[in-house]
């Protein structure tokens, strides 16, 4: 068998970590066992469904290393979910209810008064045919519940039907049909819910496992049965940990939550929100990985945790500076180049500033600091500006290479006598404007004598 998985986001908004998380799981899923990674768009909610947002899915995936082996649209398969609700009715298992919102709800109160769990009864299954005469002459029409099969003879006696599987992330589980009502699969416009598409899809396409967040556990059981009533072996499913802000909210694309888009806007790193989206809550550690092949190594569904995963955004930037203080100028090349930076001494410049960085974007600073100077006028102490006017003097001759600081500091050192921080300060806020940065034995070669020269105060 070819494992086949799938991610199937509804196209309603932009993705955000949480829903990378599960493309992720998917993805490496496939990789490891080299599978297949269909893209599916949920897309049967026609009013709030757009392209535009399907189209930045899969720009978001492409960006972070996920591709498709295929993509499908939920909405140009209509003809496929009708073939399956006739093929339900027939069964027996499909069967029409009237009930409005508001009688429901009365109802499921009455339930909760007597002790009893407040599922549907089943009452649509007692009504006459007079009654549903009279229903449908009111307008009524009808929203279809599928028949869970959780009774020996008598569907409106129900009693304990365990569904067991065994999740690739959480172990045995185990759903009591008796405890769910019988699922809304078509509402009363016609059009359809969640469950039966997506099951109906999953058989279409060969789906060998299912891996989705947790919230969708108690779902599994009652799609079980659906796959069992449509004659197909139900897939494998595993359901992942959610992520959670550190307050514990939950995070939605409609409202724009930690997108992916925001956070390439930010300048993070794709594996640096690969690596925090896959490896948080988890047994191991929550570090930069630099591909996602090596990333795809250390994935083990298995090692999830079942609590929320709650994270702080300020790890991707830890993520991000660990990601570029190892990124080789050739795979950087590019991106500097559209920042203008290039030349013989790019690739120098790369080596003395990643270390420095916590977006590759703040490379365009240094370039600047390098090639201009200060970008603000240093604040240094009269004592400080006198001290750095005679540093200045004492500065090497031509030919300048690797070693200019090393030896123009102990000729600083041994006219002026100071040292440590008094000395090394004040010249690092003349040449740079900065407080802190890269090594200045990297920077003062790049900055050539008359560069240097030009800053002083």
């Amino acid at each position: 068998m070819t494992v086949t998985v799938r991610f199937a986001p509804s196209p309603t908004g932009r993705i955000h970590i949480g829903n990378a998380r599960t493309a992720l799981f998917n993805w490496l899923f496939a990789q490891k066992h080299r599978g297949r990674f269909i893209q599916r768009f949920d897309d049967t909610d026609v009013a709030r469904s757009k392209q535009e947002y399907a189209d930045s899915i899969l720009y978001d995936l492409h960006w972070l290393g996920i591709f498709q082996d295929a993509t499908e649209y939920q909405s140009k398969r209509f003809d496929h979910y009708d073939a399956a609700v006739e093929r339900l009715k027939a069964a027996g298992v499909l069967y029409p209810c009237y009930e409005t919102p508001e009688e429901l709800d009365l109802r499921r109160k009455v339930r909760r008064t007597r002790g009893l769990p407040p599922v549907y009864g089943r009452e649509a299954l007692a009504l006459t045919s007079a009654q549903i005469a009279e229903y449908e002459g009111d307008g009524r029409r009808p929203h279809w519940r599928f028949l869970l099969p959780n009774f020996v003879s008598d569907p409106l006696e129900p009693m304990r039907t365990e569904i067991r599987w065994n999740d690739l992330v959480r172990g045995e589980e185990t759903v009591d049909l008796a405890s769910v009502s019988d699922p809304v699969l078509v509402r009363e416009d016609g059009t359809y819910l969640y469950t039966l598409p997506s099951v109906v899809d999953d058989i279409d396409m060969g789906i060998s496992h299912v891996i989705r967040g947790d919230d969708h556990v108690t779902n599994t059981g009652v799609q079980i049965a659906l796959f069992q009533a449509l004659g197909a072996v139900p897939p494998g499913f595993g359901h992942h940990n959610l992520l959670t802000t550190v307050s514990g909210e939950g995070l939605s694309k409609r409202t724009g939550s930690l997108s992916i888009q925001g956070l390439r806007e930010d300048g993070i790193e794709a594996m640096a929100v690969a690596s925090l989206a896959v490896l948080i809550g988890t047994s191991e550690s929550v570090h930069a990985m630099p591909t996602m092949a090596e990333l795809a190594d250390h994935f083990d569904p298995a090692a999830t945790s079942k609590s929320a995963a709650k994270f702080d955004p300020d790890e991707l930037l830890v993520l991000n500076r660990a990601l570029l203080h190892h990124l080789a100028f050739a795979d950087a090349r590019d991106r500097l180049g559209v920042l203008g930076i290039g030349g013989e001494r790019a690739e120098p410049f790369w080596n003395a500033v990643r270390g420095n960085l916590d977006r590759l974007s703040d490379a365009a600073q240094w370039w600047k600091i390098v090639n201009e100077g200060p970008q603000e006028t240093p604040e240094l102490s009269d004592e400080d500006r006198d001290f750095v006017r005679v540093a200045f003097d004492l500065l090497p001759e031509d030919p300048w290479d690797a070693g200019v600081w090393k030896a123009w500091t102990a000729k600083v050192r041994k006219m002026t006598e100071r040292k440590g921080k008094a000395l090394f300060m004040p010249l690092r806020l003349a040449l740079t404007g900065l407080s802190s940065g890269p090594e200045l034995a990297d920077l003062l070669p790049l900055m050539g004598r008359e560069g240097t020269l030009a800053r002083r105060p």
